[in-house]
């Protein structure tokens, strides 16, 4: 069982993600690591409401039963559905980068509404590692995707798929309306019509993307569009993608 704390800056009351199915009037046993958080560091007691979820877009009030040093025991009392999703359904194929900017991209566009979120491997990517050092690396993207869905009080989790490269990429069906950053196009991101279902978005990492991509992907279907006069780092690329495309199109 994996739990991940938050404190809900609304409600001010304690917030937990945990994977597990949820279910009312049952009594879970919090795992040694945070029942030490929510006692040591969070100083909560018997009695002490709090709010669980687990991703399936639903809130489960509950309150802590019973808490020692290294346990505890919470009661889950109720369920309330609530979405804070956006109608825009947004797919973020994002080069990967080196480091906190990858971090960074991704963890922006799940507070910016982001639906779907793949990785992808391009020419000017500098990332080359083997298939555990990607499942590690994944693993830790997921980790920030449930950290940024409780800071933003989403509790859908965006899907985090598997890394593809650009070809694979531009091979995917999908019905959304394609678009590829691409500085110096004729079309600015500001002036696209309203989708008939969303948005599938290709940002390139650091480097940017080659003639060769940005080619390709308009043979595919993909509409180059600018976002500016000004070239943008990779991780403010995607942010500023996906809140002029919710500013217009979705919930902002």
């Amino acid at each position: 069982m994996v739990i991940y704390p938050l404190l809900s800056a609304k409600m001010r009351i304690p917030r937990f993600f945990i994977e597990d199915p949820l279910i009312i009037d049952s009594t879970i046993n919090a795992p040694t690591e945070l029942a030490h958080y929510m006692h040591n560091v969070l100083r909560l007691r018997i009695g002490t409401p709090i709010v669980l979820f687990n991703g399936n877009g639903s809130d489960f009030p509950s309150e802590i039963v019973d808490i020692q040093k290294r346990s505890a025991s919470i009661l889950i009392n109720a369920q309330i559905s609530l979405s804070l999703e956006s109608p825009l359904h947004l797919h973020l194929g994002q080069g990967v980068s080196k480091g906190e900017r990858m971090d960074f991209a991704l963890q922006k566009s799940v507070e910016l509404g982001v639906t779907e979120i793949t990785p992808i491997i391009t020419e000017n990517c500098n990332v080359k590692l083997d298939q555990e050092r990607w499942d590690k690396k994944l693993a830790a993207w997921q980790k920030l995707i449930i950290g940024a869905c409780e800071q933003s009080q989403r509790n859908i989790l965006p899907i985090l798929h598997q890394p593809v490269t650009m070809h694979q990429w531009l091979g995917q069906s999908s019905d959304l309306t394609k678009i590829i950053l691409a500085p110096g196009a004729k079309t600015y991101l500001s002036g696209l019509q309203q989708p008939q279902k969303g948005f599938r978005v290709v940002i390139g990492p650091e480097g940017g993307l080659s003639e060769k991509e940005i080619y390709t992907a308009t043979e595919t279907g993909y509409t180059p569009v600018n976002i500016g006069s000004r070239i943008l780092r990779t991780e403010t690329a995607a942010i500023a993608c996906l809140a002029i495309l919710q500013a217009k199109h979705g919930d902002i």
